[in-house]
Formats: structure tokens, sequence, C-alpha cells
């Protein structure tokens, strides 16, 4: 049986592609024929026809930043249910983060999660430790790591605080072409810390996080990258990648611009909450460990920054740093709650809501920051709509209005500051390793 998606926007900005049109795919999951415009592609009595009018078939979204919290805290997430949540959520592939328990420090827990998850409705690329346990204290084995197909690594949820350990970090990681993921966090100005350093941080009680613990570490980072670069001390040294996770301060965004036309490879995402929400929501939340986070949710200012960081182009991916937690580890003193939040399945619509519908961002650009890029950033195989490629899509109803709700959620917990949100705009449905998954 065939599959035939009929007169879809297709919209692959790789392909500067958009426009009405057909798709027919192989039992086998590879494309047969592409028909643009009003064409149909006429099916047999054995085909399966998806009619699709008014929706998007966009290459399938790609979340560059998830925990799933197995092996080590399946009470939380596990591969499956976190799978779910991403197939719910319209995507097709995404990389997890090593801070799992025991952390992702060595090719076995690689091989864990790929045998996991090989009959799981989508990709799970394993981003390993840059440290052995994130301890910042000894590196972990690249080489290793990449004979295993791993192209990226990250003590995520901490930075190396060693400028020495870090060198070593973006030497050994260019030798072996690696990308480097920073979660840039000075944690000597945010140890016991619960929220954005301010005035409500005041008002409420709390420590606060200083927002210039973020431009710190970065700014650290990047002086190290272009000292490494302009001597070149090690030959032959490939030239450094290096990602910012989750950037959240005007301040890291004006570095990340400066490298950028200095010419470093620099790259950064951002994530739903940190585009759509301040510290002002948190200070008026009941349910306030559910706006806990790191980097925390910050001022106005800082929000203003961050869309006009997605407006200009300086931040290059979307994703969602997905962080399941159990209700007891968001329903307790603040100072004691779990930093994180779930993001998977509110990635499509609070883009659309806040950015696509607010003209902040086209849908084209929404694309390209929620699949292309952050493909191309991690160095996978581009995803194209022509005969003879594998089928990897995601189906968005742009249209359609709807609410959170804790029921309608397919992740194992529940940790987010959107319930009863209204959004408008969501996934459909995707097509994926020559199977359909159609949303509920």
């Amino acid at each position: 049986m065939s599959f035939i998606f009929q007169q879809a926007r297709l919209l692959n900005p790789l392909e500067n592609l958009d426009t009405v049109g057909s798709i027919k795919v192989a039992d086998n999951g590879i494309i047969e024929a592409l028909a643009l415009g009003s064409e149909t592609i006429m099916a047999s009595p054995d085909d399966r026809v998806i009619d699709l009018r008014g929706q998007i078939l966009a290459p399938g979204l790609f979340d560059m930043h998830c925990h799933f919290r197995e092996p080590g805290q399946e009470y939380k997430e596990t591969l499956e249910s976190g799978s779910q949540a991403a197939a719910a959520g319209g995507f097709t592939g995404v990389a997890l983060m090593p801070n799992t328990k025991p952390v992702i420090d060595s090719p076995l827990g690689v091989a864990y999660i790929r045998h996991h998850s090989a009959n799981l409705p989508v990709d799970l690329e394993v981003v390993g430790a840059m440290t052995v346990e994130s301890r910042g204290e000894h590196l972990a084995p690249f080489g290793k790591f990449r004979s295993y197909g791993v192209t990226a690594i990250s003590d995520d949820g901490t930075a190396i605080q060693s400028s020495q350990i870090m060198r070593l970090a973006f030497e050994y990681a260019s030798n072996f072409d690696l990308l480097i993921i920073q979660h840039c966090e000075d944690k000597s100005l945010t140890h016991g810390a619960v929220m954005n350093e301010g005035l409500f941080s005041a008002q409420l009680g709390l420590k606060g996080i200083p927002e210039i613990s973020e431009a710190i570490t970065l700014a650290r980072d990047l002086l190290l990258m272009e000292y490494l670069q302009k001597h070149k001390l090690h030959e032959p040294l490939r030239k450094p990648r290096y990602h910012v996770a989750h950037i959240s301060t005007g301040a890291a965004l004006d570095l990340v611009r400066k490298a950028k036309r200095d010419g470093l490879a620099v790259t950064c995402e951002v994530t739903p909450h940190h585009f759509t929400l301040s510290d002002e929501e948190l200070f008026k939340a009941e349910d306030k460990g559910n706006y806990l986070m790191k980097p925390p949710l910050s001022s106005r200012e800082n929000l203003e920054a961050i869309l006009e960081g997605l407006a200009d182009g300086t931040i290059d991916a979307i994703a969602t740093d997905h962080a399941p937690h159990a209700s007891h580890e968001k329903e307790c003193p603040l100072d004691q709650a779990s930093f994180g939040i779930i993001g998977l399945e509110t990635s499509v619509g609070l883009t659309i809501s806040e950015l696509v519908e607010k003209k902040i961002i086209t849908m084209p650009r929404a694309i390209e920051l929620m699949s292309v890029n952050p493909r191309k950033i991690m160095n996978l195989k581009p995803i194209l709509f022509s005969p003879g490629e594998e089928a990897n899509f995601t189906f968005i109803n742009p249209e359609k209005v709807w609410r959170v709700t804790p029921e309608s959620i397919h992740s194992k917990s529940s940790n987010t500051p959107f319930i009863n949100r209204e959004l408008k705009g969501k996934s459909s449905g995707i097509f994926h390793k020559g199977k359909l998954w159609l949303a509920e």
C-alpha cells in the first residue's frame, strides 16, 4: 500500500519550496512522485489517500534539546513516553541530553538508547557528555562517541567552570568534528538561586539568578574559540563549532551577533517558554513551580530582545528543552523545586501563536527554525521532497485552535505553565520510518 498526501501546502525552506502539491510515498517509505499545483496524483484501489487541504506538509520537525530521563528516572519519562510526546507534537526526531542517571559519558549509554529506541516512531539522536559524569573535571571519550555516530557533546544542566578544561574540550571536539552545546551559567553566581534576579525575586524573598551569569560563561567560551582559531596552536585542528543552548538574555545575544560577524562557527537556540513568558508571569502565577527553569524566565526587556533575535536571524533554532518532572518535584517550596518544564507538545502551537500570528517571523522561517536548521547544526541528513528520498514529514494545521489540558498530554509528566492556555496551530501527525502517525 502506498500513501498519497493530497493537496497540502508543501513547505520546505531548504528547497525554496512553498506551494500546494501532492506527494506519493511507496510502502517502503520512499517518495515515489511529486505533483505541484492543482495536479493530483491518481490513486489505485490499494493506496491510502490523506487529504491535507488547508494543512502544511513540512520536513519532519527536529528538537535538538530534550530530556527523556531514561535510564535512571523512568518515573518522570521513558524513551517510549517521550517519543509519543514528540510524535504528538509533530517531531520526527529529537536529540537527547546526557544528564541521565547514569550520565551518558561512554558509548555504553549510546548503545543502550539506540537499542531501546529502534522501534519508536521518532529518531533519537544522543548527545554525549563533555566530561565524565558531567563533573567538569575529565573529558569524556570524544573519539569513541564519534565512532558510535554521536555528532554533539554537552554537559547540559551545568557549564564547565574551568577555562583549561573548556579549552581542551574545544581542541578535542574539533579533532572529531563534534558540536559543543553549552549551557551557559557561571555557577559561582547562581548557587542556591531560584529565579531571575530582580524586582520580582526581591518581592518573593527568593535568591535570584543574575542574568549576567549567562553572558559571562558565553564570553569566556567565545574568547577561547577566537584564541584557538587565531593561533591554530594544534594543527591539524578543525574549526571549533559551538552552540548556545536555551539563550535567554539580550547580553548573550549581542555576544552571539558579534561572534558571527567575526566569523566564529557559533549558533544558538531559544525555547518557546523564553519567547513567551517573563519573570512577571512567575510572580503572578499560583503554580509557581511550573515556571521554574534554567535559565530562568527573565525580564520583559530580555523577552523583547529574544523576539528581536528571532526577527533579525540571530537565533538559529527553536528547541523545547523538554524536561519532565513528577508532580511532587514541582508542588513543593520553590527553593526545593526541580528546574524545567515539558515542551514537545506545545512547541508548534506557541511558535505559531506567539511568533507567526504576531508577525515576528513567517511560517517558512518557523519551519526553518524547527526542522531545517536544527538538523543542519547537528550535522544530520537534510530532508528533501524528491522522488527517491526517504519520506520524513510533519503535518501542521495552522488554523486549529485548541486548549492545553492535562488529559491531552502524552508525556508521562505534566509540568507545564501552559495548562488551560488556548493556542492556534497544532501538528496533525507525522510520517516517518515508513509509518503514518496521526494525532487523535
